[in-house]
Order: structure tokens, then sequence, then C-alpha cells
């Protein structure tokens, strides 16, 4: 059996191996669609993250009947063509949960404590000319007796939830699905927005939910709420949320994703105020990434032996 891998979520610090003792493996990485169908024209099996598998694609590797996917997300896959074939694909739900929500409180804090301006400030040299031993210009605050409104409660949401517990933070708690036994205030997404102090949102990137944040929903918010995307861009309008960011009816906006990725140089976020981008890096601890890993390897494993798991196309 010939594998091709992707191996964009390693920096040299990943044992592909496992995958190696399961067949011939071939490597790719960033490729472009032609590039992709050399590389995978004679596989059987391919590991992706970001590329899109098309019809075109799979009319051109008609080899292929495996698709892992190097993420939780799989839309990257027309799942209907690979039904067609009885390609299996599988994805890998749940290794990053831990990784993002600590990013989501990473941005917080950096909000909260100003981090960004004061640790530039000091580089800057304002801290050797102050005449006191300390400044402080930039306004802070304390998460305590925040209200936190969380948008989306699957397993990064509840996890999110459990951290602004541990701050003393009043969690709001807005979702598709009434969640059973859930110790928080549920509420519809009117509540959510008027009610917290800072937003979290944790949703999936659906036709439902496709700009869900956006002038008329940003009017709702307190003045100088603070708004985090860890999720999708597309949740957001982003035109609206310079809007906001620009008037102060945002606070700050902190996302670890945008719209257009790789991030483009008209997007109207780019060296916003009071704007804190990250370049979708909340799921790559080296941590999630051998987890990840590890359970794709586990699911192609399994397919071979007849156990499939984690499978989407069914």
């Amino acid at each position: 059996m010939k594998i091709a891998i992707n191996t964009s979520i390693s920096t040299g610090d990943l044992d592909f191996s496992p995958l190696e003792e399961l067949g011939e493996a071939v490597y790719f990485r960033d490729p472009s669609k032609e590039e992709l169908i050399a590389t995978a024209a004679d596989c059987d099996a391919i590991f992706i993250n970001k590329e899109l598998i098309t019809e075109e694609v799979l009319a051109a590797c008609p080899k292929i009947k495996y698709i892992g996917v190097f993420a939780t997300g799989y839309n990257v896959v027309d799942l209907e063509a690979c039904r067609k074939r009885g390609i299996t694909v599988t994805n890998v739900p749940g290794y990053s949960t831990d990784s993002v929500a600590q990013h989501v409180f990473a941005l917080m804090l950096a909000v909260s404590d100003k981090i960004c301006k004061y640790t530039s400030s000091v580089a800057a040299g304002d801290w050797v000319k102050s005449k006191t031993f300390n400044y402080f210009p930039w306004q802070t605050f304390e998460l305590r007796g925040k209200t936190l409104g969380i948008l989306g409660y699957g397993s990064i949401g509840k996890t999110v939830a459990k951290i602004a517990d541990a701050f003393g933070m009043k969690v709001l708690v807005s979702t598709r699905t009434y969640p059973k036994n859930c110790p928080y205030e549920v509420v519809d997404l009117h509540g959510l927005l008027s009610r917290s102090d800072i937003i979290t949102l944790h949703c999936p990137m659906t036709a439902a939910t496709d700009k869900i944040i956006n002038a008329n929903t940003l009017a709702e918010l307190k003045d100088g709420a603070v708004l985090i995307n860890t999720a999708r861009g597309g949740l957001v309008d982003e035109a609206a949320v310079r809007a906001a960011l620009d008037c102060g009816k945002l606070s700050a906006y902190c996302a670890d994703v945008v719209t257009a990725e790789p991030m483009r140089a008209d997007s109207p976020l780019l060296n916003a105020e009071n704007c804190l981008i990250t370049p979708h890096v909340a799921w790559c601890p080296l941590e999630a990434r051998i987890r990840l890993l590890n359970i794709a390897v586990q699911n192609f494993r399994g397919y071979i032996e007849g156990r499939p798991q984690n499978v989407v196309t069914a």
C-alpha cells in the first residue's frame, strides 16, 4: 500500500515512522493542486491537512481508497464524491481542546493586562526613562466578576467554561442544542451578546453561522466588549468588526483565524487598533500535534484491520 503524507503538521519534531510501518510512504508539503495530484496519483491512501480534495483531484487519483484528515474539520473534502467512490474519510476530533482553550485565555489575558502594549513600551525604553518604580498609562482589568459569553458548547466551549470558573467569571452559554445538565446559564444569542463583557466563539462554521457576528449583532454588545474568535474566520464580518473597533463598540478583537488564510494584505483587520491576531496556531503546541498524529495512525490502522474509527463518510 502506498501512502501520501502531508508533513505540514510538523516542523521536523514529529515522527512519521508509525505510518511508514503501514505502507510505502511518500511525503509532500503545502502543494499546489497539480503537485498534490502528481504525488498522490498512484497512492492508495493520503493524509492531508488543508488541501482541497475535490472531484477533480479524486478523478486524477483513482487508486485512493482512504483519506485521513490531520484535523478535526473536514470541510476541505468533497464527502459526496468520496461516498460515490467508496472512499473512507476519517478525522481527528478533540486533539486540540486543551490547546485552543489555553489560547483563548492567553488572548484574554493579553487584553486584560495589556501585555502587548506594556512589553512593547518596556522594550522601547519607557521604563528606563520612568521617574517612578512603575507607570501605567493603559488601564488593566480583572477577569473575576466579568461575564463570559460562550457561543457554542462543544468540548472546547466546555473546557473554556471550566477555566473561566477558576478565574471567578460568570459564564453564559448559547448553543444550538440545549445542553443537558449544564451548570451555567443558557441564553439565546441576544442574551449572550447583550449581557457579556467578553464573548468567545466556539461554534462550527455552517450556513447558519456564516457571519453570525455582523453589524447588527455587534450593535447588541455592551459598549467596550471584547470579542475572541479561535473557531473560524467566517463566523465574523471582518469589515463590521473593524468598524466596531474604530468606534469603540469593541474594546478589543482577538482572533487566531481570519476569513482568508493566509491573511491577505487587504484584510480590514490588518494593523487595526486593539486587534490581536495570531496566525492559526492555537491548535499546534507539540503535545497536541503528537496527539493528532497518534490518533491519525490509530484511525488508519483500524481501517486496515477492518475496525474503522472516526469515519466521517458514513
